[in-house]
């Protein structure tokens, strides 16, 4: 005989089963050893009837090799059935054991976990209670800056941890908001990119990368223009970024709006004039401002250490 074991994700909606696992739960007696499993009422309401047993992995598997019997799964009962297929392999008839997801983890479920996890920090946690979103800003960049730190490094593994740093940060600040959450954050930016690339949502062509900056940039000036009567190309920046960044960001925003260099021209004097001057002149020849200077102290950083370890000790 055999025992099907019927699976199902937490991050799926109770009742949302595959056409198959519906049918393995009509097929015969269903066995369950969780009272509160959260299909049980779904269950009930489809006329199946569910029997609550003590968790037993001996009784289990010879009750299987006698009939055909479902299982339905707790969704954290891997040990469980580890213990099953102990018990069936040691019977003399052993059952045939198919296990039959119900239902699967879309692309992006995982980020319901964070959340549900964020829920519960932010509720019994002391630290996590008190923090606001002031609070919270340094965290959110040391941790992007760790991002940038690993990719210029190219430690690929740990861009995974460190992205998961960040996203934290993102679905920190969502449950501290008042007025909106998480969801509404999700839902921003999905309506903003699918505004912004009519190329793959609509019907706008664009054969080159080129063609979509410049489609992307004609749609955020048409947003600005149509949140205030008084836009700018400059509107956005976000001045609370690195001066040099900033000055890059600044220059290639006015250049897209065609301002005249001599604008830039009679920006500051001596040691800042010098420094606007070098991030125009990285901007016009396509360059990082900002990566350039980094690139430059690192290689100092380098050298200094090398220059340390030269050194004679006492």
């Amino acid at each position: 005989m055999a025992l099907i074991v019927v699976t199902t994700s937490p991050r799926v909606a109770p009742g949302l089963l595959s056409h198959q696992a519906w049918q393995a739960l009509r097929s015969g007696p269903v066995l369950t050893g969780s009272e509160v499993h959260p299909l049980l009422p779904y269950l009930a309401e489809a006329g199946i009837v569910v029997e609550v047993v003590r968790p037993d992995p001996e009784a289990l598997a010879s009750r299987a090799a006698a009939e055909t019997v479902v299982w339905l799964a707790e969704q954290d009962g891997e040990d469980f059935m580890r213990a099953v297929g102990h018990a069936a392999v040691a019977l003399a008839d052993p059952p045939l054991i198919e296990v039959l997801p119900g239902s699967y983890d879309l692309p992006g479920a995982r980020v319901l976990d964070l959340v549900a996890v964020m829920e519960r920090l932010r509720t019994e946690c002391p630290w996590d209670r008190k923090q606001t979103h002031e609070t919270l800003v340094p965290y959110l960049l040391e941790e992007a800056y760790e991002v940038l730190e690993t990719i210029e490094h190219g430690d690929y593994p740990a861009l995974r941890e460190e992205l998961g740093d960040l996203l934290l940060q993102v679905v920190f600040h969502a449950r501290v908001a008042e007025g909106f959450d998480m969801d509404d954050v999700a839902a921003g930016i999905v309506e903003k990119l699918v505004r912004r690339h009519p190329h793959v949502f609509g019907s706008v062509r664009a054969e080159s990368a080129e063609e979509v900056n410049d489609n992307w940039e004609a749609i955020k000036a048409a947003e600005r223009a149509a949140k205030s009567t008084e836009s700018s190309a400059l509107d956005g920046v976000p001045m609370g970024q690195p001066a040099l960044s900033l000055a890059a960001q600044l220059l290639r925003r006015a250049e897209r709006a065609g301002a005249p260099e001599s604008l830039s021209a009679a920006v500051g004097q001596g040691v800042a004039r010098e420094l606007f001057d070098l991030v125009r002149r990285a901007a016009e020849a396509g360059l990082d401002a900002e990566a350039e200077l980094r690139g430059a102290a690192r290689s100092y950083r380098d050298r200094v250490r090398t220059w340390e370890s030269s050194e004679p000790t006492d």
